[in-house]
């Protein structure tokens, strides 16, 4: 069940990150259909990196998050975008990030977005902390 809401507040995050960001792009699309599965594709690869090379790299970067105490943690996020984008590319469900710059505003609006809609949905009282 975490798995899937995750996977649903990422596909809400990277298309507000699609409209907003010029540099941030879905594959072209011909019905409301086919965009909603083209989101929920990018999502989902997007969720696999994060939940599975995000950490590695967290870890392997922790002298730099201790460095810059934590802003290291936007570069690791457009990074983990531009991989997401460089995944789905091999893909017809593609998501396009034209640039370095483009992958950080977008990776910032997802940081946001997410995080905005993980305060307004309630967690299970199990996972809070």
């Amino acid at each position: 069940m975490r798995f899937a809401v995750r996977l649903f507040v990422s596909a809400i995050a990277i298309w507000l990150a699609s409209i907003l960001v010029p540099g941030v792009q879905l594959a072209p699309s011909q019905s409301f259909g086919e965009k909603v599965l083209i989101l929920l594709i990018v999502a989902f690869f997007f969720t696999i990196i994060n939940m599975v090379i995000r950490p590695v790299v967290k870890i392997l970067s922790l002298p730099l998050y201790v460095l810059t105490l934590g802003l290291f943690a936007l570069v690791v996020n457009a990074l983990m975008l531009m991989l997401t984008g460089w995944v789905s590319a091999h893909t017809e469900f593609a998501l396009y990030v034209q640039s370095f710059g483009a992958a950080f505003f977008g990776a910032l609006i997802i940081s946001i977005a997410t995080w905005l809609i993980d305060v307004v949905l309630p967690r299970p009282l199990e996972t809070r902390r």
